[in-house]
């Protein structure tokens, strides 16, 4: 399967899992608002999503794939066999006892997490209670990664891509039928969120542990002491450790910055936490449908080409995502600043959500804009150091980033509140991209192919048409006083969107931009 129809893949199964979240977080939304409670359940949700990224498909992934793909590629199957066998068995052993910890210490993480919660006595409680019930969430989702990891270097993408989707159901099926039931019972409504992400987080390892049986992979986890210290010893184990340090250093380097602004944001006005969470989660959109999609594919094809020697298509690689980068996001960072208002009041102004609501998730989702093209490319230019099993290249430019992104809170917050903690993370992002780039460039690994600079002119001429178009629409309507007449403002969002890809393309048609010839690169 080509590199581009394996993103396509993950990008449709991707696109499956935002829509089913945003079905999510318009449920959500709609039956608790931007409350005391719902900032208490983004914040026991962070904690766990936090861990995640530290032993899940943050810095494991960025560990294990590598070594992984190498391994297949230099001593084949049966090696990379036994590889996922010790490694399994350490990760499962590992997340037992940090799971304990962390439901032990959830006071203590919810405090240090959002310590502004303990203006509402009632929300710090709660936001504790569901940091308990969530917190093994992260021993399931980081097995996930392990599994998504074999699969994505066997090439199996589809799995990996969908079962995100069972999440998203199970916090459907939560806000819809498990918190009216739940304050039947007397029992606070929005903890049955906290059950929904637990249900959920069993049934996605469920299906994937199910993907690696039918290849015959199915890890096998030591039990006794002797077996798990034998699994530590092994070389394969202590590469992908070894390479774990740098990386989770890089990791909560990026969650610190999080962690900053969630502070911040909990001494804000209420409801900062959950406009800025609300605009996240619609960013995600784009970031998960480009980005994600494309470091998932490249990340074993790059460190399978690095293993062979083969540094011509390593490089070919990393300039046609970088191409297909600028084509998709530019647009879509064009759309969240000249059309973010609409996008808003589409998906969330509903219920609860109010037209002060829909304003401040717009200011969040325009700082999220100004980064977009950064953050996704991020996603392509990392894996290009991962696969060279270089995780302190990364780190060294994450630290440089979060402390230019803190100066700039300093300056910003004071100005614009809580928009400002996304508009400097977008701004770190472009910073981020721009130094990964450079030093790719530097060391000789990436050697851009020709036809950049016409390339990069059309996608502008094209993005200056959309943005005026963009601009006429966002004006023209009513959106927030539409609410009464749900379908007619969805049936209007629709025409826009199916309009700016029509003048987008059409534009870049008329520029000279052969599609074709570059789905087939």
């Amino acid at each position: 399967m080509s590199l581009f129809k394996s993103a396509s893949v993950v990008s449709l199964l991707t696109l499956a899992s935002r829509i089913t979240g945003l079905v999510r977080e318009l449920l959500i939304a709609s039956a608790f608002g931007a409350s005391a409670m719902t900032d208490a359940f983004n914040v026991a949700f962070r904690i766990p999503n936090l861990f995640r990224r530290f032993f899940g498909e943050g810095a494991f992934s960025q560990a294990f794939v590598p070594v992984l793909a190498a391994t297949k590629a230099r001593h084949g199957e049966a090696a990379t066999k036994v590889l996922i066998d010790q490694v399994a068995s350490v990760l499962t052993w590992a997340l037992a006892v940090i799971s304990v910890i962390g439901v032990a210490a959830a006071p203590a993480l919810v405090w240090a997490m959002a310590s502004g919660l303990q203006q509402n006595p009632r929300g710090f409680e709660a936001a504790v209670v569901m940091t308990r019930w969530m917190f093994p969430y992260i021993a399931f989702m980081s097995l996930v990664a392990l599994a998504a990891g074999v699969l994505n270097t066997w090439k199996r993408f589809a799995v990996p891509a969908a079962t995100p989707v069972l999440l998203n159901l199970c916090m459907i099926a939560a806000a819809w039928l498990g918190a009216p039931w739940f304050k039947t019972l007397g029992v606070e409504p929005i903890y049955a969120l906290g059950g929904g992400v637990l249900l959920g987080g069993v049934l996605q390892l469920g299906v994937q542990l199910l993907a690696l049986r039918k290849l015959g992979l199915m890890p096998h986890i030591a039990v006794r002491w002797n077996a798990v210290r034998s699994a530590w010893a092994d070389p394969g184990t202590r590469s992908v450790v070894s390479l774990m340090g740098p990386a989770l250093l890089g990791v909560s380097v990026a969650h610190i910055s999080m962690l900053i602004n969630t502070q911040i944001a909990s001494r804000l006005a209420v409801g900062s936490v959950s406009w800025i969470t609300y605009a996240d989660r619609l960013m995600e959109f784009p970031t998960a449908l480009l980005g994600v999609a494309m470091g998932v594919v490249l990340m074993p094809q790059l460190a399978g080409a690095r293993a062979a020697g083969d540094t011509a298509r390593y490089s070919a690689m990393l300039d046609w995502g970088l191409r297909l980068v600028v084509l998709l996001a530019v647009p879509c960072a064009v759309a969240l600043l000249a059309f973010a208002k609409p996008l808003v009041a589409v998906l969330y102004h509903y219920g609860a959500m109010t037209e002060h609501d829909v304003q401040q998730i717009t200011y969040a989702l325009m700082g999220w804009g100004v980064g977009l093209i950064g953050i996704v490319a991020i996603k392509v230019l990392a894996p290009g150091y991962y696969a060279n099993q270089d995780t302190k290249t990364p780190v060294r430019i994450a630290i440089g980033v979060l402390i230019f992104t803190q100066l700039l809170n300093i300056g910003l917050v004071p100005v614009f509140a809580h928009a400002a903690l996304t508009l400097s993370i977008g701004i770190g992002a472009m910073v981020n991209a721009a130094w990964l780039l450079f030093g790719l460039l530097r060391r000789g690994s990436y050697k851009p192919e020709p036809g950049w600079g016409i390339f990069v002119l059309q996608v502008i001429a094209a993005c200056a048409l959309l943005a005026v178009f963009l601009m006429w629409a966002n004006s023209a309507f009513a959106w927030t006083q539409l609410r009464s007449e749900s379908l007619k403002r969805i049936g209007l969002l629709a025409l826009v969107l199916i309009g700016s890809g029509a003048i987008y393309f059409i534009a870049l048609w008329a520029a000279g931009l052969k599609l074709r010839e570059f789905v087939r690169r």
